[in-house]
Formats: C-alpha cells, structure tokens, sequence
C-alpha cells in the first residue's frame, strides 16, 4: 500500500464510525483504530458569579463594530474563490522536510497538482500531502509543527 491508499484508508475508517479496522496482505499489515473523542470531568466547575456594573452606551463602540461587520464578509467573499486544500488526517503539520531545509511552499508560489505542500506527521510516519490543485498559494493557515485535525484547512489556493 502506498501513503495515498493509506490515507484514504484513514479517511474510511474516520468517516465510518468503525471503532477498529485491521487489514492484512501478505507481509504487509496495518491496524487503524477509530478513538472517540471523550471529555473527562471528576467535578462540575464551579459557577462564579460577577456583579454587574450598568455602564452608559458609547457612541464611538458603534462605528467600530460596525466596520468589522464589514470586513468580515468581505473575507469570507475573497475566501470564497479560493480553493482551500485539507488535512486528510490528525496529526503534526510541517511545513519543511527537516528543520535545515527550505519551505515546502511560500505565499505567492506557484503549485502544480502533485506538488508536496507540507507534511503531516501521524504515529512517526510522515505523510507528504500534495497539493489537489493547480494556483498560487495565498495563505498559509496552521503554523509550522501544530496539531491539525482531520478536514482542518491548511492552505488557500488561488486556481486563477
């Protein structure tokens, strides 16, 4: 099995609800396990309650949230005719083969389809994602060496 079969395999497995996949072919023999997310609690956290201060309307607080309101869908606009290229699985992102090596990508540069992007570091493999599509890079949106999730979005490509 190469990394693509694997990570689709990953894939099924999350998408599923399958607790526990093992699958086996000749020498070859991969075990993926689905592990709810579960939240630990041995104690309800206490609920303080803060005295309120009535406190007179600013005028000037108005414009300024208003403006952000703005803003916000004209990201969400631009953000929109990008392509946004995905974790296809949980683990540590990388944004450079090994830490004396130069970036897989930068903002503003070219990449073909295929093209290596980053890596995702899952139980010591590391996973060479490779871009879906073919643009510039406009954002980078995880730091180097972070968790990502599974889905989690990590570039924005613009395919122009």
């Amino acid at each position: 099995m190469n990394n693509k079969e694997i990570q689709n395999l990953i894939k099924f497995v999350a998408k599923s609800g399958v607790a526990e996949v093992k699958l086996k072919s000749g020498e070859f023999a991969i075990s993926i396990k689905n592990v709810p997310e579960q939240i630990v609690s041995s104690a309800p956290a206490p609920v303080v309650q803060q005295p309120v201060v009535a406190q007179a309307p600013q005028a000037v607080a108005a414009p300024a949230t208003e403006a952000k309101a703005e803003e916000a869908p004209k990201e969400a606009a631009e953000d929109a005719n990008y392509i946004t290229i995905k974790s296809p699985m949980i683990g540590t992102f990388y944004r450079r083969p090994s830490p004396d090596k130069d970036l897989f990508v930068n903002v503003g540069d070219s990449v073909q389809q295929g093209d290596v992007v980053c890596i995702i570091e899952a139980m010591k493999l590391f996973n060479e994602i490779e871009s879906e599509v073919s643009g510039k890079i406009v954002k980078v949106l995880v730091d180097d060496a972070t968790p990502v999730e599974y889905d989690q979005p990590l570039f924005l490509v613009d395919p122009a």
